[in-house]
């Protein structure tokens, strides 16, 4: 799919070294014109491999990113990602300003009060009067290609993200498992994820 550009022409870079827990990454920010959001790739490495590119697509959580929120596995999820990436040598976190699958932190923290009167997270979305999952992925593939990057091996649980990523050109060749973070407080909504949005989350995960 052949689509124009989200992200803004940079011809100045607003790149620098970040040195983080995990080892150093270089932080890149990408605008996107559309929304006005700034985006951010962390890159490892040279992009020029013979390999396909090791890849994580993190959509912003404040609360688990930043808060150590159990509701979800987010926190350590792009924990294990970065990890994952220093231990491999190289590779890309792609870390998409949409928070909340894209409905926005405002209406995340109402669909987490309804998910707390036993309403589940996608039938939540909708009650409020979102999508279930309002993400756009085409800014992902504008991003990977300003980098070089045209291959990758995705980290995701998620086939509609591989599905999405690879209908704007990036080919995903692997997708990688990432399975951390699971507990009794975002259990039931980790069930919904893998029954009602096909996320590849198995039963033996889930009782871990």
């Amino acid at each position: 799919m052949t689509e124009a550009p989200l992200i803004e022409a940079d011809d100045v870079p607003a790149e620098a070294r970040l040195p983080t827990k995990f080892g150093e990454f270089k932080i890149r920010v990408f605008h996107e014109v559309k929304t006005g959001l700034d985006h951010v790739a962390l890159i490892l490495g040279d992009m020029e491999g013979p390999d396909p590119v090791l890849v994580r697509v993190h959509s912003e959580c404040l609360t688990g990113d930043s808060f150590s929120s159990l509701r979800c596995d987010c926190g350590p999820q792009l924990d294990s990602a970065m990890k994952t990436i220093q231990e491999f040598g190289w590779g890309v976190i792609v870390y998409l300003r949409q928070e909340g699958r894209g409905i926005g932190l405002r209406a995340k923290i109402q669909a987490y009060n309804l998910q707390d009167q036993g309403i589940d997270t996608m039938d939540a979305n909708i009650l409020l009067g979102h999508p279930a999952d309002a993400r756009n992925y085409q800014i992902v593939a504008d991003i990977l290609k300003k980098l070089g990057v045209s291959r990758i091996n995705l980290m995701t649980n998620n086939p509609d993200k591989v599905e999405q990523i690879s209908k704007y050109g990036i080919t995903v060749e692997d997708r990688k498992s990432i399975i951390v973070g699971i507990g009794e407080e975002n259990r039931e909504y980790l069930i919904t994820k893998a029954d009602r949005m096909r996320h590849e989350i198995s039963e033996q995960d889930l009782d871990s």
